[in-house]
């Protein structure tokens, strides 16, 4: 969320800003609805100071016809204020619903784009395999070795759940130990966060819980989600904190379990485990002082490209264009590794992302920090996919292959898998 007194003062800024987004919001509208509601807010408080000084009056000593006066007045001040709050309440309503959906700030440098095609790449690392045999899709793979059983979820569930069997159980635990430890190793504190949040919560990190547009589970008869990303309740665990400068930043290394709809999500490279409705992730997320967190976020990236060098797996890195941004998000960058069973010659699949969300989440959550002069800051909030499994497996499963369809394991994760390649 921005501050509301930048509607006037960054106007064309933020009407820019909206046009780079390819988002159809009537800023016009917000601000008429805003100028709307000060008026109000004026217009109340004169009615309630002039009730205060009535009520004082009449606590002294006047004249009968001066009392009857003031009784009179009382009540047409109190009639008029519920009018009025009344109007507020829906003025209010009206204005922060409206308010909510402009997005942040972009930085200075970003592509303006419409969509992926849009994306600047600025960085690609490791060797794009070259295999004297046609390669399988990781799908085949997990038939063949019996490591994925999507047909028995979707019976089980619905489409786009799994089953994980066997070494895939394994590689999957395997990734998220050696994440954690690397990111423990960095100063992170690790945390097992909840799977679930109020809605509050979820609003407050920029995800909308509910509607047609939402890619968020709801849980009936409760005001709660099902999370879809382990910054939800890494975000929300200091809502309403005031922080103190010298503590910062804090570092946290977030489990959990995500959930999402997907809804809509059926191109062509959705099959599999690349958009699921459930899947396993460690997160990295970050409160900082707002003058640093350029530097956390360039941070993220770094242990996101160490995380998949370690595991020797090419990829590349992508500046995100405007178009593509969610709504909290300042800067992103994705990095796309390379998987060999997309289409004919293989292409690059987003693995992880790292965004900067500057205050826009803290705003909305109510998380401040103390200056060391006494002055109260916004935090600023990085988020950053340090190992997400189901896309992570694609890539192992499909880089690692051999021309018998074994899927040899990396060797950084070979302690906790047990064995060198998976044969059957």
């Amino acid at each position: 969320m921005l501050d509301p007194k930048l509607l006037k003062e960054k106007y064309n800024e933020i009407k820019q800003n909206l046009r780079n987004r390819n988002l159809n919001l009537d800023l016009d509208a917000v601000i008429s609805f805003y100028n709307k509601r000060l008026e109000l807010i004026k217009r109340i408080e004169e009615l309630r100071c002039e009730r205060n000084t009535i009520a004082d009056k009449l606590k002294q000593k006047v004249a009968i016809d001066e009392k009857n006066t003031l009784v009179e007045r009382g009540k047409n001040i109190k009639n008029e204020l519920s009018i009025i709050e009344k109007e507020y309440e829906d003025i209010d309503k009206k204005f922060w619903e409206l308010f909510k959906k402009i997005p942040n700030f972009t930085h200075p440098h970003i592509p303006v784009g419409k969509d992926e095609h849009s994306n600047r790449e600025i960085k690609r690392w490791g060797d794009i395999p070259v295999f004297n045999f046609k390669p399988l899709d990781h799908i085949s793979l997990g038939q063949k070795l019996d490591l994925i059983d999507f047909d028995t979820a979707s019976r089980v569930s619905q489409q786009k759940f799994y089953y994980l069997k066997k070494e895939a159980v394994l590689l999957e635990f395997a990734l998220c130990v050696f994440a954690l430890k690397k990111l423990q190793k960095k100063g992170f504190t690790l945390i097992i966060t909840p799977d679930v949040a109020r809605s509050e919560i979820v609003e407050g990190a920029g995800f909308n819980p509910r509607g047609p547009e939402t890619n968020i589970y709801s849980i009936a008869n409760f005001d709660l989600c099902l999370v879809g990303t382990a910054e939800i309740t890494l975000a929300g665990m200091l809502s309403d904190c005031i922080l103190y400068e010298k503590e910062l930043p804090l570092l946290y290394c977030g489990f959990s379990h995500c959930f999402r709809t997907e809804a809509g999500a059926y191109g062509q490279y959705s099959k599999g485990l690349f958009r699921v409705h459930q899947f396993s992730k460690v997160e990295m997320f970050a409160f900082t002082k707002q003058e640093d967190s350029d530097t956390i976020h360039e941070k993220f990236l770094q242990i996101e490209e160490e995380i998949y060098q370690d595991l020797k797996i090419p990829y590349r890195i992508v500046e995100v264009c405007s178009g593509e941004l969610g709504a909290p998000a300042y800067r992103k960058f994705d990095i796309e590794s390379w998987m060999p069973g997309r289409g004919e010659k293989g292409d690059f699949g987003e693995i992880t992302s790292t965004s900067n969300c500057t205050d826009y989440q803290s705003r909305r959550l109510n998380i401040k920090y103390k200056t060391l002069n006494g002055d109260k800051k916004f935090v600023h909030m990085i988020n950053g996919t340090a190992v997400a499994i189901s896309r992570t497996l694609i890539a192992i499963m499909e880089n690692y292959q051999t021309e018998e369809g074994f899927i040899i394991v990396p060797e950084v994760l070979r302690d906790i898998v047990g064995k060198n390649i998976i044969k059957s």
